[in-house]
């Protein structure tokens, strides 16, 4: 696998991966009354097993995936911010702190933060409509309110880049429709893989983000059954860059076995599906 990063030489070639991951486990699905007494119980986070579950999920792909994430993506609901917190602290742990047995939580571990870039994008946020925000706790006048430096706060110290442009700089607006939302998470998984031609990507969002990718990457999916949290698919797509520092890309395609934590079913009728996470519902 390629991971050309940095300088590029004349009509060089190499394979950009970009990584779609689901959040961690939500507390509003194990604990239901936290609903009542919340400020904002439209963005849960995680519970405590949501966050040991995305580090874990990030030492995984540090020791699996093959190559290096270059830039992370994410969601600006609390839940996505706190996954990627955890798997970022992962990817960048410096030596001494990588896969020590008692460390199950990002908490003590110390990074290197030049390791990665990271970037919120609300393209990449929850469905704006009452399929996936529970009618008993979405805001009655549809407006949801995140404050950027606010949510920036809650990911790794040294790890943002600011000089990166958001693709939506607004959320998209209330009651989209399902076919809305999932043309959107494609839409901006290709440009932002457009935009970071030379990059490797790992992308935070929802289930239905997860589901969008899966159905739009992965060759002769019927249906996507499951989707656990923090599961994850994986796409590849070769670039070749010209000498004038142009760019021209093949189609992202999902790998079988690039699925981990998704069940869906294939054209030919077979189920495929990784058990190694716990089954949860998609949103």
């Amino acid at each position: 696998m390629g991971t050309l990063h940095g300088d590029l030489t004349i009509e060089s070639q190499f394979y950009q991966n970009v990584v779609v991951m689901r959040h961690g486990d939500r507390i509003d699905n194990f604990e239901p009354l936290w609903t009542s007494t919340a400020a904002r119980p439209w963005d849960p986070p995680l519970v405590e097993a949501g966050k040991v579950r995305a580090y874990c999920m990030g030492q995984r792909l540090r020791n699996q995936l093959g190559f290096p994430i270059h830039r992370v993506f994410v969601s600006p609901f609390l839940r996505c911010l706190q996954t990627a917190n955890e798997v970022i602290m992962a990817l960048c742990a410096v030596a001494d702190h990588r896969d020590d047995p008692n460390d199950l939580s990002s908490n003590g571990v110390v990074i290197d933060p030049s390791k990665i870039k990271v970037s919120i994008e609300y393209g990449l946020c929850e469905m704006m409509n009452l399929r996936a925000i529970r009618p008993n706790v979405a805001p009655n006048d549809g407006v949801f309110d995140f404050n950027l430096s606010q949510c920036e706060a809650v990911l790794p110290a040294g790890t943002i880049d600011h000089a990166a442009e958001q693709l939506h700089k607004q959320l998209p607006k209330w009651q989209e429709t399902l076919e809305g939302a999932r043309t959107r998470y494609l839409e901006v998984i290709k440009a932002l893989a457009d935009k970071y031609p030379s990059e490797n990507l790992l992308l935070v969002t929802h289930g239905e983000g997860l589901g969008a990718a899966v159905y739009g990457f992965v060759q002769e999916v019927e249906m996507v059954r499951q989707v656990e949290y923090c599961a994850y698919s994986l796409s590849r797509r070769p670039i070749v860059f010209s000498e004038n520092q142009s760019f021209t890309a093949g189609d992202l395609v999902g790998l079988h076995e690039g699925q981990v934590g998704i069940t869906y079913v294939a054209c030919n009728s077979k189920v495929a599906s990784d058990d190694s996470l716990k089954k949860t519902n998609i949103i």
